[in-house]
């Protein structure tokens, strides 16, 4: 351990998305994603944003990877573009497309950076939808082909994959909320988009460990701490479900190679559950090398009282009246709770119910209403006590026995904040979106001190 609580071989690194940051959304090949129709309906994203030009990394990614280099960044978690890389979701290869994640990958291992790649994070390439999209089984086997076609080129140089990122947003609010993309809204729909989701991933584990000797794979979670508002078995039982459609749903097929059975008899009651087919779940519970976990706050579940309303896009098909306590915490500008003690709890939840699994936090970040300062500064303090706070947590989970390998700090750079637009930051950089201009944030300089020091050098 470094002097600051951390295994001196601990993984320091900023992650971001494509649809997020990339922007040329018709350029050299790409087709659409779901992403690009969502955004462009009326009334679906906040301000009317979208992904078209975004952060414009696609053009100023050289620009970005000198940052990651002054920053002290060990490695940037990224993710490719399904419809750059196959513009109609399955078929030809668009070779310009998967050359820019060429240019990439060098780029960043002539700065010393490790790539980690994702594989999928939500930009489902648009005909694949309008052919059923993650309800329909097809389409886990259609990624299976595109992750053979992108390991096959980039293996060579790209040893850690992350399948899917986190599979909850992409079935519980974009099929049964509708309020991220494709924006279906149909609750039944929950067990079978999930399914094929964790089905793709499972498909997809053994074409990366043929394509690239040596794979470091795993699938990312966006998992929280849950708690019940009180010891009445109707507090307790609505807090059970929230979790289970949160968390165990997602954890127990993927570590275990079953669902929870209480989580299935929830869901039969709100839809089909006859997408599982027998054999699938010893595909979804391929072993794997580490687990992805992303974390950005914990709440407290109630029966029924004055809710906080749902931090999540009220997405809990099993638990429709449950509600979400206030508690008094500070919130971020997306008006989640900040909650370094949940991270803690939760992974040492992880360690106790999943033994042996090796963790790496994927992100982990905050939003705040950030501006440049006459000098040109952007000063955050928030997010510096949101980063430092979380980072202490996870000292604290190490010093128990934890086995946590890496943080990734979300996000590198302000970008579309999905359906809020671009009226979110998260970034450790700040990003003038008329200019592209980049500025480091206090956030980043203090993140940057604490990769150099490879920890905390304070309590």
């Amino acid at each position: 351990m470094s002097s600051g609580g951390f295994p001196a071989d601990f993984t320091w690194g900023a992650a971001t998305a494509s649809y997020q940051i990339e922007g040329a959304a018709t350029q050299d090949g790409r087709g659409p994603s779901i992403w690009d129709t969502f955004s462009r309906t009326p009334g679906r994203v906040r301000g009317g944003d979208t992904g078209d030009v975004a952060c414009d990394h696609y053009h100023r990614y050289r620009e970005d990877v000198a940052l990651m280099r002054d920053l002290g960044l060990a490695a940037y978690r990224f993710s490719v573009a399904w419809p750059r890389v196959q513009p109609t979701g399955s078929g030809p290869v668009n070779a310009a497309g998967l050359a820019f994640y060429d240019r990439l990958v060098d780029e960043l291992l002539a700065a010393g950076i490790t790539p980690w790649a994702t594989l999928y994070h939500w930009d489902l390439p648009q005909p694949l939808e309008d052919a059923g999209g993650w309800p329909v089984r097809d389409t886990a086997l259609r990624l299976a082909e595109y992750v053979d076609v992108v390991t096959a080129a980039l293996g060579d140089r790209v040893k850690h994959w992350i399948t899917l990122n986190e599979p909850w947003v992409s079935s519980m609010l974009g099929y049964v909320a509708g309020v991220h993309a494709p924006g279906r809204g149909d609750p039944a729909l929950a067990l079978p988009s999930t399914h094929h989701l964790l089905l793709g991933h499972g498909l997809a584990v053994p074409v990366v460990r043929r394509n690239v000797p040596g794979a470091q794979v795993g699938i990312t979670l966006n998992l929280s701490d849950i708690t019940a508002a009180g010891d009445d078995p109707a507090d307790v039982d609505a807090a059970r479900r929230v979790d289970g459609t949160q968390n165990r749903l997602f954890l127990d097929p993927v570590l275990r190679g079953a669902y929870p059975a209480d989580v299935l008899e929830d869901l039969a009651a709100v839809g089909p559950t006859d997408a599982v087919r027998d054999g699938d779940l010893e595909v979804i519970g391929v072993p794997t090398d580490f687990l992805g976990l992303n974390y950005y706050f914990g709440f407290e579940v109630a029966a029924a009282g004055a809710a906080a309303g749902s931090p999540t896009g009220a997405a809990y098909p099993t638990a429709p009246e449950a509600t979400f306590v206030d508690r008094g915490r500070p919130r971020t500008a997306m008006g989640w709770e900040v909650e370094p003690a949940g991270l803690a709890a939760l992974l040492r939840r992880l360690h106790a119910e999943y033994p042996g699994t090796a963790i790496v936090i994927t992100e982990n970040g905050s939003a705040w209403p950030d501006e440049v300062d006459p000098t040109g500064a952007v000063h955050d303090p928030q997010r510096v006590d949101y980063l430092l706070g979380h980072l202490a947590a996870c000292r604290d989970a190490l010093a128990d026995g934890v086995p946590l390998r890496g943080y990734f700090a979300w996000s590198l750079l302000d970008n579309f904040e999905w359906a809020e637009g671009y009226a979110k930051r998260f970034g450790l950089v700040h990003v003038d979106y008329d200019t592209q201009r980049r500025t480091v944030k206090d956030s980043g300089r203090a993140y940057a001190e604490v990769v150099r020091a490879g920890g905390l050098t304070a309590s």
